[in-house]
């Protein structure tokens, strides 16, 4: 059952709090907190840390909203200071990284705001990640420390101290710790978070105090973040950049909501929680926005609502969409884009016509190159490999300074010596009113409802499976035509290699298909030639292969679920013991599917009933207890 939040329909905290119900100390607090010491503070051009921002929201406003509690202002900058006086008693300071192995709570927040304050940096460790790759994390980064909900909750690296948030949490000695963050730079470690590895396994993206603080104040200064007192929800998980842009919005006062993981993958669920909690702000992916937006516009009315749509490419349909709805002033849409490597939003384009997709101009803090391969800039509308340099560059990959200096480059456009430039690997090209277009990936790397993917590094798990001599992954359709991961073999069980890969890799890199081949076409220089390998997925044989409607089904309930499962997954014939995830099915395809239900029979199936119930028969048993309870 889903923890629920308490509903708030017309929020008491999107207006200013006045001055007077601020905490008291807030002016001494400030003389506490030091300001950053990058070189455009020091000239008036620069910013202050993010810390004594937050230091200045008044105590008594809401900072954040969460299913088991939530916390004023004056409560978390006093829980960040318990946490922040017990970590420095650990021997934590400014560049210690602390892991997080925490579920979405106003836990999460205290201990991520009271590891900044201690002056170190966090690594988010999402405590659904498959147990290996959560001891990898740990050990690639040589963490100091990792914090989990419970001491036998979670397994961790054995050589990694382990503390949980309730001892971190507890005042030292009965005393109340003063709020008093350590003093850092802009250059010190803000946070260490993980992406796909082109070399088989993750790296980790070390990003800095400054360049975060410079984050803020770009999105406040596109309009994003705008007016005081914003409702903003926390929808990307902590293990992934966007996060950052949720979490900062607390240093600028504005209420975090947290989004619980049934909550954000049923876009019902969804829908009805940003009315409810009055949400001003919601990090989407397209994926998501897509079936969202029909039901966030289908009363007709407006909405304070900022969309923000990143992590994968918006397509023309969708765009016209969403252009719509902000030119009939229901909602806002602003399309975002950015390398992890360059703190989360290097870009941004307000979706307000309708047209070609774009994602619009580079924010302040960067500066673009558009090159070809000779490192020289291509003409005006030609198509080029997008470099971006900055003071919001990351200072490059954890203990990777062989991947550091081939991706992170000396910038060709530099003025000074030193000035680095990422290479993003994507190509785009300048439209006539000065915005980007993008125009796909110039490498392995691919995006998939909004999550980075080397697809190098799934292969990589595939050859480490007994019996697999070569493997490739290739992004393609699913047999219903969805974007999906195809993953060729030679050699190795399909169920087996699928088992296998579900307990070393996150489930958005999990492979919708597994297809055997005995060999691999090459091309004249010997190598995999991919673009032999088919990009659309043949239709799995159910394993027990009836005509839906046929003898092997029993009842009207599996009838129809058979039906819709051969709509949604593009398959010929189901079966009642056929497994939907084993027959290529995936998240977005869950969506759809308990989205027909609802059509069909008025039933409101969660997404998380697919889940618990993969097998058709199951499912369908599911369906008509539902269908009872409703009419008795």
């Amino acid at each position: 059952m889903t923890a629920t939040l308490p509903e708030t329909t017309a929020p008491a905290d999107v207006t200013a709090v006045p001055e007077s119900t601020a905490s008291a100390d807030v002016t001494a607090l400030l003389a506490d907190v030091a300001p950053c010491a990058c070189s455009g503070c020091a000239t008036g051009t620069g910013h202050a840390d993010l810390l004594a921002r937050l230091a200045t929201a008044p105590g008594g406003r809401t900072a954040v909203v969460a299913a088991d509690r939530t916390l004023t202002f004056g409560e978390l900058r006093a829980e960040a200071a318990a946490v922040a006086a017990r970590l420095t008693a650990l021997g934590v300071g400014p560049e210690s990284v602390v892991a997080l192995c925490l579920p979405r709570g106003a836990g999460l927040a205290t201990a991520l705001i009271g590891t900044l304050t201690a002056g170190a940096a966090y690594l988010p460790v999402d405590p659904a990640l498959p147990a290996e790759r959560r001891a990898y994390l740990l050990a690639d980064s040589g963490a100091d420390l990792v914090v989990v909900q419970d001491a036998d909750g979670e397994d961790t690296a054995a050589d990694t101290r382990t503390v949980t948030l309730a001892e971190l949490t507890a005042p030292h000695a009965g005393q109340a710790a003063p709020y008093r963050p350590v003093p850092v730079t802009a250059d010190t470690l803000a946070y260490v978070i993980y992406t796909s590895g082109s070399t088989g396994r993750p790296k980790g993206v070390e990003i800095g105090r400054g360049a975060v603080s410079l984050l803020l104040a770009e999105l406040e200064g596109v309009g994003a973040a705008t007016g005081e007192g914003r409702r903003v929800g926390w929808n990307a998980s902590p293990s992934f950049d966007a996060s950052v842009q949720q979490w900062v919005r607390l240093c600028r006062g504005d209420t975090l909501v947290m989004i619980d993981e049934e909550t954000r993958r049923d876009p019902a669920l969804l829908a009805a929680f940003v009315d409810a909690q009055g949400l001003t702000d919601l990090d989407i992916t397209p994926s998501h926005a897509d079936p969202l937006l029909d039901l966030l516009t289908a009363d007709g009315g407006p909405r304070p609502l900022t969309l923000l749509i990143g992590g994968e490419a918006i397509s023309p349909a969708l765009w016209d969409r969403l252009a719509a709805a902000h030119t009939s002033g229901l909602l806002r849409a602003l399309n975002v884009y950015g390398p992890t490597e360059c703190t989360v939003d290097a870009t941004a384009g307000w979706i307000d016509r309708p047209g070609q997709p774009h994602i619009g101009t580079v924010l302040p803090g960067l500066s673009m190159r558009l090159l070809d391969e000779k490192l020289a800039p291509v003409a005006p509308g030609e198509t080029g490999e997008l470099y971006l340099a900055g003071p919001r560059l990351a200072r490059g990959y954890r203990n990777r300074p062989a991947l550091t200096a081939e991706r992170f480059v000396a910038d060709p456009a530099g003025d000074a010596p030193g000035v680095r430039a990422y290479r993003t690997g994507d190509r785009c090209r300048l439209l006539p009113d000065g915005r980007l277009a993008y125009l796909g990936r110039a490498d392995g790397q691919v995006k998939l409802r909004g999550h980075r993917i080397e697809l190098p590094e799934i292969e990589a798990a595939l050859t480490r499976q007994d019996g697999v001599a070569e493997a490739a992954v290739v992004l393609g359709e699913d047999a219903a035509g969805s974007p999906a991961l195809l993953a060729y073999h030679r050699g190795g069980d399909a169920d087996a290699l699928r088992t296998a890969l579900a307990a070393t890799l996150p489930a958005y890199m999990l492979p919708s298909a597994f297809v055997a081949v005995d060999r691999f076409a090459t091309t004249p220089s010997g190598k995999l030639d991919r673009a032999a390998l088919p990009t659309r997925a043949e239709t799995p044989a159910p394993a027990q292969a009836t005509p839906a409607g046929g003898a092997g089904l029993t009842g009207p309930a599996e009838e129809l679920i058979a039906r819709v499962w051969t709509q949604v997954l593009g398959a010929a014939s189901i079966g009642p013991d056929d497994n939907f995830f084993k027959l290529g099915g995936h998240s977005l395809l869950a969506i759809k599917l308990v989205s027909r239900v609802r059509a069909e029979l008025s039933v409101a199936l969660p997404v998380k009933a697919v889940y618990a119930h993969p097998r058709l028969r199951d499912l369908a048993a599911h369906i008509e207890e539902l269908t009872a309870a409703r009419d008795a």
